[in-house]
């Protein structure tokens, strides 16, 4: 009866074409050089210098590593996964995983850790809608809110809320599971609250905004249920390093547009998407009853001589009410409501919110140049809506929003 073949990892077994006379000589010396390191009890990275690849044939680590599983030496297994276990070729990974295996059947201690473990495949994206990003205007107390929708697979909810200050950071996060009939009414209270006005920005830029707040207070009101969603977020929604600063995302103005832009931003503080930058009420009253007394002074005054001490008041108001320490948040919120306008197809006017965001970046303005046109503005449409008001013996409503930025959360708690 003839007894059962042993098991071999020779080139034969592993159907490898024999090698050429000259390869398979230099093939057996290399095997004998490496035997003999084993035996003689030799250190791994001695053994691996004996391990030279022979560039003439490309299948030549195939052959070794089926002739070096003959040897069945302990000192092996490490030896052959320090040499061939981090390339990334499949046909080599087979072949030290079958020659390992061999080596086990013939009572040689392989660890299960040498192994060649197949790299880990990428997760398929989740199904359901592609992930979207929505902001709406920036306030003007700095407050801002952004929707991330996508697959309820990511998150666990299909709406992410977050308002946002650029001050304090994270004011609330809200992780929301709604269906269509739920979205739409969700979509409708916003409006109904009187913001109206959205828009679709890359996702990386809200993940950006995000980031920041996140920053600012790790601590803050929704910032850690941000915190430990924010890995499922990247990876979805994007990277905050993959989106610029809105000033990269706008054209670059020459000169003469930058001045013809400038003073066009005037009329943006008659803008509904900037009515809650305007001062309140209280801010601004002291300096109402400034202009009144220019009015009602004894002096006898031309008109042209009281205009104006009536503009050196409203340029006194405007750097009150938005001192030098504050102005790198009105910079930063102009920057991003030209890039809001840009998106929301209004070129020109964001045209004007980058010139005044520009004119902010540069230094001081001195008293010969005068204040900031937009700012400036602000001011004196704050002054001419508060002299209505008395003039009429009213008092503006707290939520018309035209004096006070909102505050109220608009978030749809269910």
């Amino acid at each position: 009866m003839t007894g059962r073949r042993k098991k071999t990892a020779g080139p034969e077994a592993q159907g490898l074409s024999p090698l050429a006379p000259e390869a398979a000589a230099a093939l057996k010396e290399q095997v004998a050089q490496v035997a003999a390191a084993l035996n003689s009890g030799q250190d791994l990275e001695t053994l691996k210098k004996l391990m030279a690849p022979q560039p003439p044939d490309p299948a030549w680590d195939l052959h070794l590593l089926a002739a070096l599983g003959n040897l069945a030496h302990p000192n092996l297994p490490p030896l052959l996964a320090a040499w061939f276990g981090h390339s990334q070729d499949k046909t080599r990974q087979k072949a030290l995983k079958r020659t390992l295996h061999l080596l086990r059947t013939r009572g040689v201690p392989v660890p299960p850790e040498l192994l060649p473990r197949q790299e880990a495949r990428p997760l398929k994206p989740a199904p359901g809608p592609p992930p979207l990003a929505f902001a709406f205007p920036i306030f003007g107390n700095g407050e801002r809110y952004f929707v991330l929708e996508g697959s309820k697979e990511i998150l666990g909810g299909n709406l992410l809320v977050v308002r946002l200050s650029d001050e304090k950071g994270f004011r609330e996060c809200h992780l929301l599971s709604l269906n269509k009939q739920q979205r739409q009414e969700f979509w409708g209270h916003f409006r109904n609250q009187g913001l109206k006005e959205w828009a679709t920005v890359p996702p990386a830029y809200a993940v950006r905004q995000m980031d920041e707040a996140y920053e600012i207070d790790p601590a803050g009101p929704g910032a850690s249920r941000y915190g430990a969603l924010k890995e499922r977020i990247y990876a979805h929604w994007g990277r905050p390093a993959e989106a610029p600063e809105p000033e990269h995302l706008l054209p670059n103005l020459s000169p003469a547009d930058g001045s013809r832009y400038l003073e066009q931003s005037r009329r943006l503080a008659l803008d509904p998407l900037f009515l809650s930058w305007l001062p309140s009420m209280e801010e601004i009253t002291p300096w109402l009853d400034k202009i009144k007394e220019v009015q009602d002074s004894p002096l006898v005054l031309s008109e042209q001589q009281q205009q104006v001490r009536i503009d050196g008041v409203v340029e006194e108001a405007t750097a009150a009410l938005f001192p030098p320490e504050t102005r790198k948040y009105w910079r930063r919120r102009l920057w991003h409501m030209a890039y809001f306008m840009d998106l929301k197809g209004r070129p020109e006017d964001g045209r004007a919110a980058q010139a005044a965001a520009t004119a902010l970046t540069e230094s001081e303005k001195g008293p010969l140049s005068g204040e900031n046109p937009f700012l400036k503005a602000l001011v004196q449409h704050a002054l001419m809506l508060a002299w209505e008001f008395q003039k009429k013996g009213q008092e503006p409503q707290a939520a018309s929003g035209l004096l006070a930025p909102a505050s109220e959360s608009l978030i749809i708690r269910r």
